[in-house]
């Protein structure tokens, strides 16, 4: 994979928990900087463990799917794309966030980091580092959602909807782009 490649499918990953950091920001009095570092860390640290238990998991599985691992890796990361793009726009834009108790966050940062665990799954398939991308993902999501937090009362939940969306079909692109590469090498 590119370091271009890394970088969109990084951000991409991020996105959901940004979504939930901006959610949280907007729904708490002024948070404090601290506390949108611990938010970005848990988000972040979660966000870096899930591809390499997926990643394991598709390991362990690619002997016997070697031959149609393109397409694998493609529907993988179409289906996780398009369900953002499905959650974007059936989520309601006056959702409340919930309490920002420690294990609500992390329990958040779970909910947001399957999608990475899929994604994973897919990578297994494909000759990369899932440890510099894992890192990549872990370190875009903690920036991000730190930086959500902050900028939570700013930007409202509203634009949160619209990055979703553009996660999701960067997403599909991505494995658009793999299946692509597969088909056309000689």
């Amino acid at each position: 994979m590119s370091p271009i490649s890394i970088g969109v499918l990084a951000v991409s990953m991020s996105i959901d928990a940004f979504i939930a950091s901006v959610g949280k920001g907007a729904s708490a009095r002024r948070p404090s900087f601290g506390n949108a570092i611990r938010t970005g860390a848990i988000f972040g640290l979660v966000e870096t463990i899930t591809p390499v238990i997926g990643w394991s998991a598709g390991v362990a599985a690619s002997q016997y799917v070697a031959q149609v691992d393109h397409w694998i890796a493609f529907l993988l990361l179409a289906a996780v794309g398009v369900h953002m793009v499905f959650q974007a726009l059936a989520r309601d834009a006056e959702e409340e966030a919930g309490p920002s108790s420690l294990w609500t966050t992390i329990g958040t940062a779970v909910g947001t980091s399957l999608d990475a665990m899929a994604v994973g799954v897919s990578l297994a398939f494909l000759d990369v580092n899932i440890f510099i991308i894992a890192s990549a993902i872990g370190l875009a999501t903690m920036v991000m959602s730190s930086t959500g937090m902050l900028a939570g009362r700013f930007l409202g939940k509203r634009f949160g909807r619209v990055a979703e969306a553009v996660g999701g079909c960067a997403l599909f692109g991505l494995g658009a782009l793999i299946l692509f590469e597969h088909l056309t090498a000689v």
